[in-house]
C-alpha cells in the first residue's frame, strides 16, 4: 500500500504541476474512523487507507491550468470560460479538488466505472468585486460572460440562492428566470433560481449571459453555522507549548458527537498524558480515543477522538508538546518563518431542521450530492480548522556565511601577501635620459667617445 501511495502522489504531482511528491511517511497517517472509501465500496479497512496534507503548499495558476485541461471542453466553452486566473486568485478564498470513486453503470451494478468529479470553490469580497457598490455580476467578478454551454455537457446550470429574497425585497436579480429549484443543503431547505445554459432562450437576443444582482437593502444578517472550530498555539519560548482546539456547537438544545482527527509532525513531541477535554468548565471524557505515537523522521502523531458536544457550548481540547531540535539539513530555506502543522479534521452528523427525502436526490442540484444524508434528522459535515505556524529552535544560519567571509579575507590578505613576496622578482630600472643627453651620447658615439 505504501509503495502504491507513493506512486499515486508522484503521478498526481506530475499531472497537476503540484508539490504532492513531498508527501511521504513523515506526513501520512492511517485514520481508523475519520475517513472511509466513497462509491460502491462497502467495507472499510483502515490498513488500506491513507491521509496526508501539505499545509505549506498553496494553489497557484500552475495548478489551475492542468486542472482545466481535464474538463471535456477545457476553458473554451461552458462555465469553464469564467475560470480566469487573475480573477480567481485575487479572491478571498479559493480551493480546487478532484474526486474519483467507483460507481455502478446500471441498477443491478453488473458493470462498474470510475467517476471523476472536479470542484472549484471561490469566495469573492462583495465590495471588492462590486467596486464599492452592493452589487455584483459575472462580468465584474470574472471579466467574462457566458455565451454557450459545453457541447459535450448533458447539464450546464447556474444556481442563485434566493431563499431569503422571495419577493425581491433585499435584491433584484436580472435577467429574471422562471426556473426555480429546491434542495436541502446543510440541513436547511433552500430555493434557487436556475439558469439552464443548454437552452437558447437563457441567453436572450444578445447571445450573452451576465447575471447581475443589485441590493435594495444595506444590511444583511450574518448566519452562524451550527458547527465550526478553530485552533491555535499557546505558550512562550522555544521549548514547550500547547495546542488548543475549540469546537463550537451553536445548536440551542441538541447535542451531537464529533470525530476529531489530529495529525501532528514528529518534531512536536506530544505529552499525551496532558490531554484535556473540557465543555462548559467541566471535563468531557471522549467515548473513543485512538492514538499512534510518532517516530522521529518516520511518521507523525495520530490522534482520533469521539467527543460529545453539549448544546450551545464551546469544547476545548488542549495538549502540551515539546519542540525538537532538527538537523541543520532538515530546516526549510526560510526557517525563521516557522513550520506549518496541518489542520484538524472534524467529522460530525449535525442535527437537521428539515427532513430530507433521499428518494429524489437525482432531481436535486449537483452540489446537493456533496452533503450525503442517511438519516432524516441529521446531515454529515466535515470541517477543517486553520493550520498552525510553530517556531522551532533555529541555529544561526548566518554564522557559516560569516565564517566563510572571514576565512576568505584572511586567505586573501595573508596568503596573497606571502605569495607575492616569494614569487615577485625585483629589477633596477634606469630612468629615461633627457633629449639633450641622448643627442650628446649620439655625437659622442660617432666620435668614438664613451657615452655620458
Amino acid at each position: 500500500v505504501d509503495a502504491t501511495w507513493k506512486e499515486l502522489t508522484n503521478v498526481l504531482s506530475g499531472i497537476f504541476c503540484a508539490s504532492l511528491n513531498f508527501i511521504d511517511s513523515t506526513n501520512t497517517v492511517q485514520p481508523s474512523a475519520s475517513f472511509k472509501p466513497l462509491g460502491i465500496a462497502n467495507g472499510t479497512d483502515h490498513r488500506f487507507l491513507r491521509y496526508a496534507t501539505l499545509p505549506r503548499e498553496i494553489v497557484c495558476t500552475e495548478n489551475l491550468t492542468p486542472w482545466k485541461k481535464l474538463l471535456p471542453c477545457g476553458s473554451k466553452a461552458g462555465l469553464a470560460v469564467l475560470l480566469k486566473s487573475e480573477k480567481l486568485f485575487h479572491s478571498s478564498f479559493h480551493s480546487q479538488a478532484v474526486h474519483i470513486r467507483p460507481v455502478c453503470q446500471d441498477q443491478q451494478c453488473k458493470t462498474m466505472s470510475l467517476e471523476l468529479r472536479q470542484t472549484l470553490n471561490v469566495v469573492f469580497d462583495l465590495h471588492t468585486s462590486g467596486q464599492g457598490k452592493r452589487e455584483w455580476s459575472l462580468f465584474k467578478m470574472f471579466s467574462r460572460t457566458l455565451t454557450e454551454a459545453c457541447p459535450l455537457a448533458a447539464s450546464s446550470k447556474i444556481y442563485i440562492d434566493i431563499t431569503d429574497n422571495p419577493q425581491e425585497e433585499q435584491f433584484e436579480l436580472s435577467p429574471a428566470t422562471p426556473l426555480l429549484s429546491q434542495a436541502v443543503v446543510l440541513g436547511d431547505r433552500r430555493t434557487f433560481s436556475v439558469y439552464d445554459l443548454t437552452q437558447q432562450v437563457t441567453f436572450g437576443t444578445v447571445r450573452s449571459l451576465n447575471v447581475l444582482i443589485r441590493w435594495k437593502s444595506t444590511e444583511g444578517d450574518m448566519l452562524r453555522p451550527l458547527l465550526h472550530a478553530e485552533r491555535y498555539v499557546a505558550g512562550y519560548g522555544l521549548q514547550t507549548g500547547e495546542i488548543h482546539t475549540l469546537m463550537y456547537n451553536n445548536h440551542p438544545f441538541r447535542s451531537f458527537p464529533v470525530l476529531l482527527l489530529d495529525s501532528v509532525p514528529w518534531y512536536l513531541r506530544l505529552y499525551i498524558h496532558t490531554l484535556t477535554v473540557t465543555s462548559k468548565g467541566k471535563d468531557n471524557k471522549p467515548s473513543y480515543i485512538h492514538y499512534e505515537p510518532s517516530k522521529d523522521r518516520v511518521r507523525p502523531h495520530l490522534l482520533e477522538m469521539l467527543v460529545q458536544l453539549p448544546p450551545h457550548s464551546v469544547t476545548e481540547i488542549t495538549v502540551q508538546f515539546e519542540r525538537a531540535l532538527l538537523k541543520w539539513t532538515e530546516y526549510t530555506p526560510d526557517p525563521n518563518h516557522g513550520f506549518y502543522v496541518g489542520s484538524s479534521v472534524i467529522s460530525a452528523l449535525v442535527p437537521s431542521t428539515v427532513a430530507m427525502n433521499t428518494n429524489i436526490t437525482e432531481e436535486q442540484p449537483l452540489f446537493s450530492t456533496f452533503f450525503p444524508c442517511k438519516e432524516e434528522s441529521s446531515y454529515f459535515v466535515r470541517v477543517y480548522t486553520e493550520p498552525l505556524l510553530v517556531n522551532l529552535p533555529t541555529p544561526d544560519f548566518s554564522m557559516p556565511y560569516n565564517v566563510i567571509c572571514l576565512t576568505c579575507t584572511v586567505v586573501a590578505v595573508g596568503y596573497g601577501s606571502l605569495y607575492n613576496l616569494l614569487t615577485r622578482s625585483f629589477q633596477i630600472e634606469e630612468p629615461n635620459p633627457g633629449l639633450a643627453k641622448r643627442i650628446a651620447n649620439i655625437i659622442r658615439k660617432m666620435r668614438g667617445v664613451p657615452p655620458l
